[in-house]
């Protein structure tokens, strides 16, 4: 997990770190449980790594021309205990802002220019997802190169930074599954290709056409419209 605060960015190495840095926010005991709201957001952004598998892709027409970009559809998070023994709750997902200004980072650095967007955000009881449209080779080789090694399985994760708008600490007795953190609402700031995975839960879910201001067809049309946008 990284943490990045007004004054730079730090990494915490494990639960124990995270626990501690977050009661430290919130003013709470070690001892103390239970669900706490953040007035306004707590005004750090945490960054959770997530991986995901690239599926086969369907065989198709060598010489057919695309007539829109081809999107990977990923799944950005899930509600899975991660390496950190924390989950982080689907429900509680608010992308409105961030489908204002979809762009895909590597590796979470703000100084070199996005290497693709993201389409068609949505959120159901598993996770949350998208598509990725990395940008093309003729403007941007890198961030198309960046799309080459997805697709060949070269790069085989994602990372989701955050805004923390609610979490709850389970009571001794909640937490015997392991779970030590519940993030229930919470703000996507950025999503980011990279190399390091922490939740071995998140997969993606092969190539698709993107078409614009529709959900896309992959859903299989089960996700309300209201949901896509977040509301």
């Amino acid at each position: 997990m990284i943490v990045r605060t007004k004054s730079g960015e730090f990494g915490i190495q494990d639960r124990r770190g995270l626990l501690e840095f977050l009661r430290g926010e919130l003013g709470m005991r070690g001892t103390d449980s239970g669900i706490r709201t953040i007035k306004d957001g707590l005004d750090v952004e945490l960054i959770a790594p997530v991986p995901f598998v690239l599926e086969e892709k369907a065989e198709t027409d060598s010489n057919r021309v695309p007539a829109v970009p081809e999107g990977i559809a990923w799944t950005f998070s899930t509600f899975d205990l991660d390496r950190m023994s924390e989950r982080i709750d689907p429900a509680g997902w608010d992308f409105k802002q961030f489908c204002n200004n979809p762009v895909i980072q590597w590796a979470h650095c703000f100084d070199i220019p996005a290497i693709g967007r993201a389409e068609n955000i949505v959120a159901d009881d598993k996770g949350l997802h998208g598509s990725i449209v990395f940008n093309g080779k003729d403007y941007d080789p890198f961030g198309w190169s960046i799309g080459e090694r997805v697709k060949a399985g070269v790069i085989r994760a994602g990372s989701v930074g955050f805004r923390v708008l609610e979490i709850e600490l389970p009571s001794k007795e909640d937490s015997k599954d392991g779970t030590s953190l519940i993030f229930r609402k919470q703000e996507l700031l950025e999503f980011s290709v990279c190399n390091v995975p922490a939740n071995p839960f998140a997969l993606s879910k092969g190539t698709t056409e993107i078409k614009q201001g529709a959900v896309s067809g992959f859903w299989g049309g089960f996700i309300k419209e209201g949901v896509r946008y977040g509301k």
